[in-house]
């Protein structure tokens, strides 16, 4: 059994949906439970207790979103060492731009959590295509707990 969590920080609704996307794929391998949380309401027992974790913001000014950041602040050095060569994936939208994704993969690399793929650049809202590559993202990271 693999436990994914799934955290995301939105306003519009964007993010949101890219994150539903994203455990929709992850549930799709057997033996896997999904736990999706807003950033500012997960906590530092959800982080050691997953066996990868999926991130996602908006992009704000080139930057991720506060609930993000306020969730690696909680909970960086509760989890130090504890966390290292978590798989990770990270999904942004944006309206243009997209460059927040430097800044998550960024306290990633702190954290020492492993990318599984690419992040995932979602202008707007995901439509059918990205969609399909949230699901997709998701599904690599179970496989990639699972194999942990």
């Amino acid at each position: 059994m693999a436990k994914i969590l799934v955290i995301y920080h939105s306003l519009s609704g964007n993010t949101k949906t890219a994150a539903r996307a994203v455990a929709k794929g992850a549930r799709a391998l057997k033996g896997t439970q999904v736990v999706v949380k807003q950033a500012l309401k997960a906590t530092v027992d959800d982080l050691l207790a997953c066996d990868g974790i999926a991130i996602g913001t908006p992009d704000y000014f080139s930057y991720m979103a506060g609930g993000v950041k306020d969730f690696f602040d909680r909970t960086f050095y509760p989890t130090e060492g504890k966390v290292t060569n978590k798989p990770c994936a990270i999904f942004v939208t944006h309206g243009g731009g997209g460059r927040a994704s430097e800044s998550v993969e960024s306290i990633c690399k702190t954290f020492k959590l492993r990318p599984i793929a690419k992040t995932v650049l979602v202008t707007n809202r995901p439509d059918k295509e990205k969609t399909a590559e949230l699901q997709q993202l998701g599904r690599k990271l179970a496989l990639a707990a699972l194999k942990k």
